[in-house]
């Protein structure tokens, strides 16, 4: 029997690491969502190796694509064929899901995106990288401070009938309004309400100012799994927001979807996460530029660099 060909897309956030197998049709055949952990090499390794262990035999991986904040250390240790920026990536993988989308909207781990396309090519987008309020990130630090676990957190915000008014433009603010309305008497379910609906109000008064969202809306990231942050979204645009199951795969769906469009085929071994892959950072001394150059090594063998500004720079 011939072996179905299959696609790898990898994306690698500071807070996740996402990983998708899927075959000629765009199915996802495998996936795994996976804590970074501040070790993006290692936190790949975990992931192919759960990958590999949903995979079917009778499929073979034939490319592979990176995207994220690490998308070219993971690009170069895979020796990727595509690598890809979040943009384009979440793009593509949430048109392979909802074909005739006009606006994305993402919030993930500590960034946010809008993304606005016009018949299926990206028209125009911004992005909330400077700033971690209004994220997964934050989220996850209010649960922690409401000795709530992140599952809880939407549940318990749809049983307010009075949420409290949270200041999230800025963590530090936040977390001092949170506190305050505690000790004047706010229910926990109205304090975490209140976060959701900051979370959506900063959202659009930032990333998404001046910008024209248009129906079919989709929303993505790792914080579309909060039903109250949905809500209040469908809230304040007055249309409906469609949340896929998988929308916190897209940036990696995105990555294997391109690989498709690869000519040029190189059969993917999983044992690559059982290599050993080292990176150092060296200064380089030959301009007052000094460059700080990232080389990467794959079983102690210099694979790739970048980082230099000129060509006195090139390792």
């Amino acid at each position: 029997m011939k072996e179905a060909k299959a696609y790898l897309g990898i994306d690698i956030g500071s807070i996740s690491t996402k990983g998708v197998v899927i075959d000629s049709n765009n199915e996802i055949l495998a996936d795994s969502y996976l804590w970074t952990a501040g070790n993006p090499l290692n936190a790949v390794k975990s992931v192919l190796k759960e990958l590999k262990s949903q995979l079917k035999p009778d499929y073979t991986v034939v490319n592979v694509g990176t995207t994220g904040s690490a998308r070219k250390l993971i690009g170069a240790a895979l020796s990727a064929k595509i690598i890809k920026n979040e943009i384009t990536a979440h793009a593509v993988g949430t048109l392979s899901i909802v074909p005739d989308v006009r606006t994305i909207l993402e919030i993930g781990g500590q960034d946010s995106k809008i993304i606005l396309l016009n018949n299926g090519v990206v028209s125009d987008y911004a992005m909330n990288t400077l700033c971690a309020a209004g994220t997964g990130s934050f989220l996850s630090s209010q649960a922690r401070r409401l000795d709530l676990t992140l599952e809880e957190f939407g549940p318990l915000a749809l049983t307010s009938k009075n949420p409290a008014k949270i200041a999230a433009r800025c963590t530090v603010f936040a977390e001092s309004d949170l506190v305050h309305k505690a000790q004047i008497g706010y229910s926990k379910a109205d304090i975490v309400a209140g976060l959701c609906r900051a979370v959506v109000l900063n959202y659009l008064n930032n990333v998404g100012k001046g910008k024209r969202i248009m129906e079919p809306v989709v929303f993505g990231g790792g914080v579309s799994k909060n039903a109250a942050v949905v809500k209040e979204f469908e809230r304040e645009l007055g249309v409906p927001v469609y949340v896929d199951g998988r929308g916190h795969l897209t940036g990696a769906l995105g990555a294997a979807v391109l690989c498709k469009t690869q000519k040029e085929e190189t059969i993917f071994d999983f044992d690559v996460a059982d290599i050993k892959f080292e990176t150092k950072g060296v200064e380089c001394p030959h301009c007052p530029n000094n460059c700080e150059i990232i080389c990467v090594y794959k079983d102690e063998k210099l694979i790739d660099a970048w980082g230099n500004k000129c060509e006195r720079g090139a390792v």
